[in-house]
């Protein structure tokens, strides 16, 4: 058993998806597309003998790592670290799940495979209501097409070969449970088109405007991303809506080139991994 055990677990943008509800949380999931960030959360685990979840230095109720821990039966101390806004689209929930279940299968020597330890992080996000495919998108790292729903014994991951710079600016928060628990027809309508419209051109550039047409047909477009997003158009650069958050994300210099002060990162590949034992 070690001390403790450290991962680092990228943020993610979703752009378009799709929503299927299943029993069994590791075959519910969803279709789509996003983008894992080299912006994103540093988990450690550390045994003891009661548990606690620490995020920027505040305990915090996650249900998603609580099932975590429960589904490996340990007792940790689990902290996190992130200049990620929590509740804005970019995956933190997901990234703790991951990263939680990473270092402390590491830590107590369960010996579970990568895909397991995935299939047991998205199960617990499923659970928790926090996300459909965030996970499995930050496992990947890049930017990942998810062709099928559920864990890694049941979606299919293709992805789109691209690299460079992203901006995103957070107006404010949207709420994942009250989206995802409410009628989804049009948004996994929406998102089927969007996701076969990019799976026929996979570029950047095409996921990015079926990622805006997504927002708009979906009815998840709010004002207040729309005129960021039109600013964004009127100065050359193209932008879109972060699923699930009030967050404007655009490749390149989009945001800059509009006269906003944006976050800036790149496009991570590496996808989660372990970073350190026994600190």
């Amino acid at each position: 058993m070690a001390d403790v055990v450290q991962a680092f677990v990228p943020g993610h943008v979703t752009g378009f998806f799709t929503a299927h509800p299943d029993p069994d949380p590791t075959k519910a999931g969803s279709r789509g597309g996003g983008i894992a960030l080299s912006e994103g959360v540093t988990v450690t685990v550390r045994p003891d003998e009661e548990r606690s979840v620490v995020l920027n230095g505040e305990e915090v109720s996650m249900d998603a790592v609580e099932r975590v821990l429960d589904a490996l039966d340990v007792s940790a101390q689990v902290r996190g670290v992130t200049a990620l806004p929590l509740g804005s689209g970019f995956g933190v929930s997901g990234a703790m799940a991951l990263g939680s279940v990473l270092a402390a299968n590491q830590t107590f020597s369960r010996r579970l495979s990568r895909n397991e330890l995935v299939t047991i992080a998205h199960g617990a996000e499923v659970q928790a209501g926090t996300g459909l495919g965030d996970v499995v998108g930050q496992a990947r790292g890049g930017v990942s097409l998810r062709l099928e729903p559920g864990g890694p014994q049941y979606n299919v991951l293709d992805s789109i070969p691209a690299r460079g710079r992203i901006e995103y600016l957070v107006l404010g928060q949207l709420s994942t449970d009250e989206v995802l628990s409410g009628d989804t027809q049009l948004i996994t309508e929406a998102g089927t088109r969007a996701l076969s419209t990019v799976v026929k051109e996979p570029t950047i550039a095409r996921f990015m405007r079926a990622s805006r047409q997504f927002s708009r047909e979906s009815t998840l477009l709010t004002d207040a991303v729309r005129d960021v997003i039109t600013d964004v158009s009127e100065a050359g650069g193209t932008a879109a809506m972060a699923m699930l958050g009030e967050t404007v994300f655009a490749v390149g210099s989009g945001l800059s080139d509009a006269g906003y002060e944006p976050g800036v990162c790149q496009i991570q590949h590496a996808g989660a991994r372990l970073e350190s034992v026994g600190l």
